[in-house]
């Protein structure tokens, strides 16, 4: 089992968060930091702060040297895919090509009808997230992209210069709907991040990309499953453990350890001593 850790950017500081990713990045163990890409809080005062997930990235690139980072998950209705792709081969190249590219179609109503950002139908948004992960994977790796897409049209597309990564920053899709996401993620992603509500439930999406991998010709092996694990505030490290370890016999590569606001540097070491052993 693997490692990461997720901050969010809500009701917390930019230092507080710098800390923290500046310590684990000197912590073996934990391969990837995470952030995620929302302009409201999803909890406590949804009026309170909350930092964007981008343009902290950019940032967090040039403070680390050696852990993986990514946004879990950028929501495709939130910014034009070329635009995305653009802004994804700078924060590869500013950080020496450690970017995990995390893609989900969106789902926040509250943001979108404050800011006049259109969340279309379910259907209708899964079509255009399609449209905009193809998007961003040629513009990544061609050198000149013609898309013709009922949501996304390029013509004769550039993104200069390309990402260290080649032929692009591995791409992480996360969700948990059985046929539009996990087929898209059997598609397009090197990571699958999805939640476990019940060991069933999860096994039951596992087979779904399984069925979509076969489906489509491709080795699920290949694709890295993950998930996170809630820390609480003041936690008992014992049974953030043995949560952890709940999800050894699920088949899950990667566990995300989901931070509390204005977590201190200090719990993040304590938190690779103690999920050293399952590592």
């Amino acid at each position: 089992m693997r490692f990461g850790i997720k901050t969010r950017p809500e009701h917390t500081s930019w230092q507080q968060m710098l800390d923290v990713w500046l310590a684990a990045d000197e912590l073996e163990i934990f391969e990837s930091a995470w952030n995620w890409d929302h302009f409201y809080p999803l909890s406590g005062d949804l009026a309170g702060p909350n930092l964007e997930g981008w343009t902290m990235l950019a940032a967090l690139a040039q403070a680390t040297h050696r852990i993986r980072i990514g946004c879990q998950v950028t929501g495709m209705i939130y910014r034009h895919p070329a635009v995305l792709a653009n802004m994804a081969a700078t924060v590869d190249i500013i950080s020496g090509g450690r970017l995990e590219l995390g893609l989900g179609a969106g789902w926040n109503q509250q943001e979108c009808d404050a800011y006049g950002i259109e969340l279309p139908p379910l259907k209708q948004r899964f079509d255009l997230f399609d449209e905009g992960v193809e998007a961003i994977v040629r513009l990544l790796s061609e050198p000149v992209t013609t898309l013709d897409g009922r949501y996304v049209r390029l013509t004769e597309a550039r993104c200069e210069p390309k990402p260290v990564q080649r032929p692009h920053p591995p791409i992480t899709i996360g969700g948990r709907g059985p046929k539009r996401t996990l087929r898209a993620a059997a598609r397009w992603a090197q990571q699958w991040h999805g939640f476990v509500e019940s060991p069933e439930g999860w096994r039951e999406l596992d087979g779904a990309l399984r069925a979509h991998c076969a489906d489509l010709g491709r080795d699920h092996t290949e694709i890295i499953r993950s998930t996170n694990v809630v820390v609480p505030p003041e936690p008992d490290i014992s049974e953030v453990v043995e949560q952890v370890a709940a999800h050894a016999g699920l088949g899950i590569d990667l566990v995300v350890l989901n931070l509390p606001h204005r977590a201190e540097p200090e719990l993040v070491g304590k938190l690779a001593d103690a999920v050293a052993p399952l590592a």
